[in-house]
């Protein structure tokens, strides 16, 4: 039988995880997983030169529970000479300006702390503890949530992040050997109470549908391993061919990329896919849009006929335009009042798309009855300051909405709205002279917006919508 220590020392071998004089960041939670990659870590760098760094983020979901969980990776450390960077992140408070998902919150502060602590001391490769487990789990999710193949690839061994890489040595095993290994070397670690709620779905998968696969075959976990592996391989291939035969169906034209149908056409459908996902990684710079599955589809829809003209509004005003057997990739062609429009006071503003907005004092005359086309809203002018702007949303925009203690970010507005992807970046914005968002026309206002003019209200403006 092969031991712990074999299958985890041929794994970082055959993928070339480590090298001699690496700088190595091990993400340590306290839990067994992570301390016994530590404890593996500690070994190894017997027989391997390495330097090793610990990171520890304490989210405080738990109270003194998670401050003591950092207490006792800090100490392990000093105990065995370790350099460890800690963090409190505060959760609970990013959770209440924000909503969203817990976990995903937890995950994006606590590899932004990673990413901090690798940049700040040239530390190249980030040491996570997924095992075989974990990439089951991974894999059943992908597959309950969406099914598409990026997904369902699972957990890489290597991946490239920050300026450098995140390495998963522990892949080939199972929790279950990683505890028997964890005790044979007499390590301790710290238990989270949350593995045991069911409120996250991570948990669901393993308390009930695991152990029910394990009574099939003991052997889920490897299987998951082999099969995401035969899937990474395989899906690398095909990007590789995708991205020699890129050129013949994409060509830059200046400040646009242009798709040839026919050439597209030609191609097996796997490689289409990918081709126009290789496009959008370079349009939208490996962002949350280069993965989009409804982008390929839509694209891939534009492109079913080559008869007459047609166009597609993609995120971040670029604009899918057909033209016969061609289809140019561009920003939006918008003129600066369309991008953002200084509001004038007193005075009928034109937008786009037939809708239109006044903003002005409360005593002059223009219509202000709410119609079947009109909504008028009230302020106060020493609540926000003039001149009022008309924008697009912008990275990290935030509004203050009624009942709430903190301002919440637009892309969760949006979600909570249910505003469809392709449409959240042509929402028109109205902000004030500090920039200070006070509604999203059409979805939400902010706390200082009425639609019941009080007594401190000194400034109306009205939204009139004539495509109605």
């Amino acid at each position: 039988m092969v031991s712990f220590d074999s299958k985890v020392r041929s794994f970082i071998n055959e993928h070339e995880l480590i090298q001699q004089g690496d700088r190595l960041l091990i993400a340590c939670s306290g839990g067994m997983d992570s301390m016994g990659l530590l404890h593996f870590f500690l070994d190894l760098r017997n027989h391997i030169k390495f330097e090793i760094f610990v990171a520890h983020v304490d989210h405080m979901l738990r109270g003194d529970i998670s401050f003591h969980d950092l207490q006792f990776v800090e100490s392990f450390c000093k105990e065995k000479g370790i350099t460890v960077f800690s963090k409190s992140i505060p959760i609970p408070k990013i959770l209440e300006e924000e909503g969203g998902n817990s976990q995903a919150i937890c995950r994006r502060e606590r590899y932004a702390f990673f990413k901090e602590v690798m940049e700040k001391n040239s530390i190249l490769k980030l040491v996570t503890a997924h095992h075989a487990d974990d990439q089951l789990e991974s894999l059943l999710m992908s597959l309950t949530k969406s099914g598409s193949l990026s997904s369902m690839k699972g957990i890489y061994p290597k991946r490239t992040f920050s300026f450098g890489t995140i390495i998963r040595p522990f892949l080939p095993v199972t929790k279950d050997e990683v505890k028997e290994y964890l005790e044979e070397k007499g390590g301790t670690y710290r238990e989270d109470s949350s593995n045991a709620k069911d409120e996250y779905t991570r948990n669901r998968f393993r308390h009930h549908i695991i152990p029910l696969m394990k009574k099939e075959n003991l052997n889920v976990p490897q299987n998951a391993v082999q099969l995401t592996t035969q899937l990474q391989e395989d899906d690398d291939y095909l990007y590789q061919l995708a991205s020699e035969k890129f050129t013949q169906v994409i060509r830059k034209d200046e400040e646009k990329y242009v798709l040839d149908i026919p050439n597209l056409k030609s191609e097996p459908v796997s490689l289409q896919r990918r081709i126009i996902f290789i496009l959008l990684d370079y349009i939208y710079d490996n962002s949350e849009y280069s993965n989009s599955e409804t982008l390929v589809k839509s694209i891939i829809n534009l492109c079913k006929t080559e008869d007459g003209s047609a166009t597609i509004y993609l995120p971040n005003q670029i604009v899918a335009n057909r033209r016969y057997s061609e289809v140019s990739f561009e920003r939006e062609v918008t003129n600066h009042q369309n991008i953002e429009i200084t509001l004038n006071l007193n005075k009928w503003n034109e937008l786009k798309n037939g809708v239109r907005l006044y903003i002005g004092d409360v005593s002059n005359g223009t219509k202000s009855k709410e119609s079947s086309n009109q909504t008028v809203y009230y302020f106060n002018s020493t609540e926000y300051k003039a001149p009022f702007r008309i924008r697009f949303r912008k990275e990290g925009d935030r509004i203050h909405l009624k009942g709430m203690e903190s301002p919440k970010r637009l892309s969760r507005l949006f979600i909570d709205e249910k505003v469809p992807l392709l449409d959240r970046d042509r929402c028109p914005i109205l902000v004030d002279d500090n920039d200070t968002v006070m509604a999203v026309i059409g979805i939400r206002e902010g706390k200082n917006i009425s639609k019941i003019q009080r007594a401190q209200d000194d400034i109306k403006f009205i939204i009139e919508y004539n495509n109605i």
